[in-house]
Order: structure tokens, then sequence, then C-alpha cells
């Protein structure tokens, strides 16, 4: 990856994300709706093409906050100042729709006002610094798509989605302005110049710097119907006018971004992969096809795989992979001069050296696969110059379908290949010695190799380290240092090496020696500082008149308090620390985001020292602030405004607790504003998380994360039914432990209700949830944690939403999530495990919603429609709702927009109200497990601090 996009990346994490509303079109391509009581419906994958158009046209807008039209939920409710827990009867009665309407609906729905205000709230921008840290561009980004986005045809071929029309990967994200801001020496921001040049309604993808700041580079589409002009071209514009013009004169010229799209080779040119301008129509699917689809595997090779999707299926699709992914590369300069280098090919990647002399090119080429996605095709890798002359090969790797499926697994052959960043045009790479295969036992396990990119007749490669664990990447900062990174999965330890990469004299010695999972022993990431050839390398700090190699380390600062996230001063000759900064505590949570001192050659004085940093609490948006020593002085640069300010007051706590086999718990649990236990009760409670696999339960114990973070909302985010005066327990930890030689999956049914049952006796015993009135859910990992709290601990839930799940494991039988065993080796766990195979057991409420294009492997659309079969076939009370269009995580508004109706209404249906009286006799002996002392019909809360007695309940 080029270095300066690479570091545009880390700084698009700066900002958040809070969706907007966008315009709406009249809507044709309705969710599709399954109840246990209706008449078999047809496959989800028919539904768009078998429902009719929908007359419901919803309101447009460019506002801040959309009004809209034919509102089914609650959309004058106010959501506050119930008092005794309950939620606001006028929003919970309107939620409850009439059942007939909401269950034969052929129309996308709006959540309750108080939702979707939240979700429509505008987006902040993204934030990217100049290379000299003088400048500083705010990426203005748009709102939820609309679903006429999704909806554009999409060409699905060896695991890429590509949109043909545009001739990119589909569902691109976008921006719609670049601001740039002067950087002023007390810290603030000078006027905002806008770039400009191009027409309303651009659509502006792949901005970056140019090596001396000077220049932006970015691509411009627009959407025309079938004009062809939707195509991305590159445009340059000067940061200190913003003026912009396209790169190329012509324009016929367009970017094939379905791989790589561009990179600076050097302050005044960029090289581009364009789309051959030789190419003409798609291919054409043949009516006829060349003959059968054969697999064959006669030489008995052993080739296990997990579920990939979107896979190539006969010669026509490599035949259309081949048309979309071909690229001729273009030298292209500021002054207009255009030179194609090198033939087409389907290249992948392109990194110029940091002396801007030669490229390290990747492509792939056939013979293709039909059980492996791109990634895993042929790949060749070469050394060219600057103006593409051909230097040499560094490999031709061959077809890696054998990958095996153990963690730790890799391709075989040299892999990692790139440039030395501390060196003009030094490349290295990694070769493994165990044929790629963690199973086999061998040392060393990977061997680091150096070489010139245009090495001396005879002048072979140099080995610069061996490790007997498997390479995870080097840190370089000069002859006389560099870090070397390894680690193993099944054991969870890591190691870093220091190393001197120009002496063979200096033995390499084990810096940090730990385990992964252990966070309480992490003692952060080294920080590195931008080189005037534009790449990173360790950032070295001296103190005066003192002696020694100093660093600086980044960490988290996980404690049993949460993170405290510091910056260390580090001697890597004697080990010791000085903290030199460290985040409040108390109120805040704050980080260090990058440094800002970074450029000049050299050691880095430590009083010039100038650091970037994000800083928020339970209640203030992040902000960013640059701290300079030796005064430590922070001066604030963002003032970003609060996203949600009708939740501004939330009530945010970290809670510990204990699973019944000692194992420390941890959870954030948040409330509504202005709730008080003691005035209002118990609220009804939506228990929403993730499982995680530990080889140590005091690696799982370990408290994550910080109660000083702000609490971040996003279009899909549980912490929305805070809006609806729901309690929310936020990722209360599922740990599935295995230590030594124990699988941890072996265990998964025991230890998943053993870590539910912990946290509602935690919340019930605070008296802030009601224990009637909790809900689960989760996405993805978390539907199926979901679906098998409902089937193997009903007492605990009255009802659960499962998105995007996998459920029945025996379709995914070489191996899913952390499990790396196959189903024939582990035949009892993938059964056990699965909740399709335990739907007999599901008696409580189940909301069921998935994509209709889920692209993730192991959770494919259909999991979610033969599980509601299952559940069906036994009478469950359950609901399936599939989205046109969708993929693992949902995009478009209308689809967000229903999924929140949907969940509003069965949250409010079948927690707070509590309607579905399903096995309520058998599931009164079970309550009894909470620690109550009460059944089911009888259940009081126990009062925390003197909390609300009986009458908060709403049974």
């Amino acid at each position: 990856m080029n270095v300066d996009r690479m570091f545009h990346k880390v700084y698009h994490l700066l900002s958040l994300t809070s969706p907007r509303s966008l315009p709406l079109k009249p809507l044709h391509f309705p969710p599709v709706f399954s109840l246990s009581h209706l008449r078999p419906r047809r496959s989800p994958y028919d539904s768009v093409r078998s429902i009719r158009t929908s007359t419901a046209v919803m309101a447009t807008s460019r506002l801040r906050n959309l009004v809209p039209a034919n509102t089914v939920a609650s959309e004058d409710a106010s959501g506050g100042g119930a008092s005794k827990g309950s939620v606001s009867s006028p929003a919970a009665t309107t939620a409850l729709d009439d059942e007939e309407d909401a269950t034969l609906a052929v129309r996308y729905r709006l959540p309750p006002q108080e939702i979707k205000d939240i979700v429509d709230a505008p987006p902040l921008p993204a934030l990217s610094f100049s290379p000299h840290r003088d400048k500083i561009l705010f990426l203005k980004r748009r709102a939820l798509p609309p679903l006429t986005e999704l909806a554009r045809p999409e060409e699905k071929l060896a695991g890429v989605r590509i949109d043909g029309k545009c001739n990119t990967r589909t569902r691109m994200s976008f921006y719609s302005g670049v601001g740039i801001h002067q950087l002023l020496p007390d810290g603030t921001l000078g006027p905002e110049i806008e770039v400009r040049g191009f027409s309303d309604g651009a659509k502006i993808n792949f901005v970056t710097w140019s090596p001396d700041g000077r220049h932006l580079a970015f691509t411009i589409r627009f959407d025309e119907g079938e004009s062809s002009t939707s195509k991305l071209r590159v445009w340059v514009a000067q940061v200190e006018t913003g003026i912009a013009r396209p790169l190329f004169k012509s324009e016929e010229i367009f970017l094939n971004a379905i791989f790589d799209n561009f990179v600076w080779v050097n302050d005044s040119s960029l090289l581009v992969c364009t789309i051959p301008q030789s190419r003409g129509d798609p291919p054409k699917k043949p009516l006829v096809p060349f003959g059968p689809k054969i697999q064959s595997n006669e030489q008995k090779n052993t080739i296990q795989v997990r579920t990939f999707q979107d896979l190539l299926k006969d010669e026509y699709d490599e035949d259309l992979f081949d048309y979309y992914t071909t690229s001729q590369l273009v030298l292209a300069s500021l002054d207009g001069a255009v030179k194609e280098i090198g033939p087409p090919a389907v290249y992948t990647s392109m990194n110029p050296s940091p002396d801007q002399k030669y490229l390290l090119i990747s492509s792939i080429h056939r013979p293709y696969s039909f059980i492996v996605p791109c990634g895993r095709f042929p790949k060749k890798v070469d050394v060219w110059t600057a103006d593409g002359k051909f230097v040499r090969e560094l490999c031709d790797l061959p077809l890696a379908e054998d990958i095996p499926i153990a963690f730790s697994s890799v391709r075989k052959g040299k892999r990692s290949l790139n440039w030395r960043a501390d060196k003009p045009s030094t490349l290295y790479w990694v070769e493994t010695q165990d044929e790629g295969d963690a199973k086999v036992e061998v040392s060393p396990r990977d061997i680091i190799y150096t070489q010139p990119a245009d090495p001396l007749e005879g002048e072979g490669p140099t080995v610069l380290h061996k490790l007997d664990l498997r390479f995870g990447g080097i840190s370089w900062s000069d002859d006389s240092l560099a870090l070397v990174y390894e680690s193993w999965y099944k054991t969870r330890r890591t190691r870093t090496w220091v190393i001197s990469p120009g002496s063979n004299d200096v033995s390499p010695r084990i810096l940090f020696d730990r385990s992964s999972e252990d966070v309480y022993s992490d003692p952060g990431s080294p920080m590195l500082r931008r080189t005037p050839a534009g790449t990173y390398v360790l950032a070295k700090v001296k103190k005066e008149n003192e002696e020694g190699t100093y660093l600086l380390l980044n960490g988290n600062g996980a404690t049993p308090e949460g993170n405290i996230p510091f910056l260390d001063l580090f001697d890597t000759n004697t080990g010791n620390k000085e903290r030199i900064w460290k985040s409040d505590k108390e109120k805040y949570y704050e980080t260090v985001v990058a440094l800002m001192s970074d450029e000049k050659e050299g050691d880095l004085p430590i009083d010039h020292l100038k650091i970037l940093t994000s800083k928020e609490s339970k209640t203030e948006n992040t902000q960013y602030s640059i701290i300079s020593w030796p005064e430590k002085k922070a001066v604030q640069i963002t003032d970003f405004p609060h996203p949600y300010p009708q939740l501004a007051s939330l009530q945010k706590e970290l809670v510990k607790y204990q699973r019944k086999d000692g194992v420390q718990l941890t959870a954030t649990l948040y409330l509504p504003p202005g709730y008080d236990p003691s005035r209002d009760g118990p609220l009804p409670c939506l228990f929403w998380s993730y499982p995680g696999e530990f080889k140590s339960k005091d690696a799982a114990g370990q408290v994550r994360g910080s109660p000083n973070e702000f609490a971040g909302i996003g279009p899909t985010s549980a912490l929305l039914w805070l809006a609806r005066r729901f309690a929310i327990l936020s990722g209360p930890t599922i740990p599935i432990i295995g230590e030594g030689d124990v699988e941890a999956n072996d265990s998964y049914v025991e230890q998943l209700v053993a870590s539910a049952e912990a946290a509602v006796e935690e919340v019930v015993r605070r008296g802030v949830a009601h224990p009637d009135k909790i809900a689960v859910g989760g996405h993805s990992y978390g539907a199926f944690m979901t679906a098998n709290l409902l089937a193997h601990a009903p007492h605990l839930f009255s009802c659960g939403i499962a998105r995007s799940g996998a459920y029945n494991r025996t379709l995914t039988p070489f191996g899913f999530q952390n499990e790396d065993r196959t189903l024939w080796e582990a035949t009892s766990t993938y059964v056990e495990m699965s909740p399709f195979m335990s739907a007999n057991k599901i008696k409580k409420p189940i909301l069921l919603i998935h994509g209709e294009e889920d692209s993730n492997s192991g959770t494919l659309t259909m999991q979610s429609d033969r599980f509601f079969n299952a559940l069906k076939g036994h009478g469950a009370l359950s609901r399936l709702v599939i989205l046109p269009f969708e993929s693992h995580g949902y995009a478009a508004r209308e689809s967000i927009m229903h999924v929140l109706w949907e969940s509003d209404r069965w949250l409010q249906k079948y927690c707070v109200s509590d309607t579905s009286n399903v096995n309520a006799d058998s599931d009164a002996s079970e309550k009894e497990n909470l620690g109550t002392g009460s059944t089911a019909s009888e259940s009081k809360p126990v009062a925390a601090s003197g909390g609300g007695g009986p009458e908060a309940s709403n049974s």
C-alpha cells in the first residue's frame, strides 16, 4: 500500500459516523415478511421480482431532519418523561400496529420519531492532515444512501462485487465535498477553502495528498442515467486555491478501480490504473454452455476451504472477470503528459520505491479457480523502473487452493513483498518453511529476506531474521534498529524482536514476549514518523544531554478500571519507561492519534514533540487537540456539535460481575437521560452482545474499553433504544474459554448460558431491568448467540432479534469464526452449537433479519431462510425479514429505517407489553435461577439503593 494513502486512511478513523437523510425515491423493492401462521411464502430470492410496486412514497428532504409521510410507528411520540419505568403509553400503543397490517405489509416503514431523528442526524466530516502537518482536510460525508444505489446491477465474480457501469467495487461510499483549512501557529483553523471546479452532485473518492502537500488527487463520478459519465475520472486540485481540474485532457480515459486505482510516483506525476481504451463491450453469455460444469480431484489432493461466496462459476465468468479487472497503467504528469506503461493486465497493486526510481507491481493471472476467491489466484510480482521498464520478476506464485484452514496457515512462496521504509530502494519479503501449514512443526517457521531492487549479477538475497512463530510485520528505523513482530494464534503468543538490519555482529533479542489476550501487559505500539521521502519509520526521540535510543510507545492502558491511554518514552537498550503523557481517567477518555512533529531528519528532540490527541467523555463528542512540548499545552482544533443532543445526558457505567465458574465479566450499562431507578423503577432492557474466544480465564476477565468513551450511536445501534426508555446492556462479555489443549467450543453452550445468566442477574440486582422484560439481540455471530440463548436459556429473555446470522454449522463444514476443526473432526461440537438443531426448543419470539445479498463467508441468506422454516415447522412465534439488495451489513436508508421499525415493533410487543405468553408456566420455575426468589408470575426486582417496587411492572 502506498504510504501516503495508508497515512490518509489512518486519519479517516479520526471522525465519528452519524448518518443523515438523503432524498428518497418511490420505493419499488419492499422487504419480504413471514410469520409462522401465514401460508408458505416464495423464496426470498424471488421476492424482488414477485412483489408488486409499493404505493408508499416517503417524503423527500435535504434538511437535517427529514419529515416523513405515511409513518406507521409513533412518529409523534416523545419517548421521554414516563414514570415508574414504563415506556410512554402513546408511543407503545402506536408501535403495536394492527397485526394484519404489520404482517402483510408490502412497503418500507419508518421507526418512531425519536429513533429516526438520531439516525437522520448530520454526519461529521472525516479529517486528513497534509504531509507537512500545516493543513487539514474536512472531507464532507454523505448520509445513508437510497436503496436505488444498492439496486444497481452488480457482477459477483471471484469474491468481488463489481459495478460494471462505474467499473468499481459496488456500494462504494463517497464524499460530497472537500474543505481545506490552514492550521495556524496558535492551533486554530484558518477559513475554509472549498475544492471546486466540478459540477454539483459530484461523488468524490480516493482523496490523496501529493508527497509535497501542494496538490490533491481524487476521483469524481456522476450518476446521469445511462450516461457513461458514471465512470470515474481522476482530478487534481491546487491546495492553495482549491481549484480543481481533470488530470487527463482526454474525456475518454477512465479509472479502473476494482483493485488499486492510482498512486503518486513523485510530486508531479501519478501512476493510474485505467480502463483500456481498446476494450469493447462486455462478453455475452452464450445461450448454450460450452459443456458441463466439472470439478475433479482425481489426484486425491486434500483441499479444505471455508464457505466463500461470489465465486467464479464457469468460463463466461472468467471472461467477465478479465473484462472488468484488466487495466492499462498510465503515467500522467500534472503538465499534461501521458504515457502508457506495461501491457494490459489484472494489476492489483502499485508501490513506488522511496527514492521514486522503481515500481513494485503486482498482478494476478490465469488459471483461475471456482472454489477460492481472487486473492488466491496465481500472483506475479515484478520490479519496473519508474517510467515502466521491466527490471525483473520477483515471484510468480501458483494458484493457492490448498491453504490449510488451521489458523496461522499461509500461502506458499514469497509473501509480504514491500520496500524497506528506511532505504531508497531495498526490498524485503518472507518465505514460509512449513509449506504454509500451521500444523507442521518446524524451526524456523518463517525467514525474512532483503535484496536491492536491481541487484548486481550474482547478488542473492540476504537473510535478515528467522522466526519460529508466524511473521507479523516490521517497523523500520535504520541500519541500527528495526522491530520485527511474530505471533501464533493457537497459543495467543506474540513476540517483538529488536534487530540491527545493517550489522551481523549484533544478535537479535526479544523485546516483548507476551499473550496477545493479556491486555493489561500490553506495552503499546511504537509511533512512526514521516520521512522526507514520504515513508514511515520508527520515531526515535533524543533527550537533552542523555545517551540512549528512545521510542514512543502509544498504548491503550488497559486496567481493571478501564482503559487509560498513555504515551511512554521507552529505552530499547535498558527497557526503562518514562510516562510522558496519559489520559485524564476521572472524566475524559483521551488517546494519542498521531505524531505531528514527524518529518524532520534524524531523532526528534523531546522538547519539540507535538502530538494530535482525541478527547471525549460520556456526554461530550470527540474533539481533536494538538499538544506541544515542553509545556504540554493542549490547543483544541475542532468544535464538532453533539450529533444527538436529545441523548446528551444519557447515563453510562462500566459494570463488573462474576460468572458462576468465577470468571470476571464486564458490560457497559446505558440508561436513558433523567432516569432514576429509585423513582422510576426497572425498565425494559435490551441485551446486545457478541461472543469471543479466549485461552485463559484471567485474560477473559480483563476489562476492555473505557467508561468515559463517548456513546457513538450508529444507524443500527442498540443504543437507539435509549430514546425509547430502554436500559441497554451493551457488549456484556461472553467469553468462550478453552485453556491448554481444551477446545473452547466444546463447552460453548454451557459457557454462553452461564455468561448470560450472570449479566441478567446483575441488571436485575441493580433494579434497572425488569426480569420479565429483557430482550436479547446481536448481529452475525451475535445473531448465532441470540438464537442459542433463546434455545438453551429461555428463562432469561422475553424475545430475541437476530440479524444476518448463521444457524446451521453443518453448512460451514470446514471451520467458522475461530473454530478451525472440520465438521468431521468435531461433529458433536458442530451439531450442539447449531441453534438450527435446537429449533424445537425455541419458544420465545424471535425476529430474524437478513440481507438478501449477504457476501460474508458463512452467513448465506439461506441460513436464515432454513432456520425460519425449522422454527415454523415447530410452531415457534417467529418472523423473517429479507432485505432486498442488502449485504452482511445494511446500507440503504429505506432498509435501515425498516430494520429499526421491525426491531422496535418486536421490542414493544414482546418485551415491553409481553404479549407472547409463551410457556409462562414452564419458565416460572427457571426464573428462580436468577436469584430473585420469585416466580415469573410474581417476580419482584431486587431494589438497588432502595430501588423501585412491583408497581413498576407492566406485565
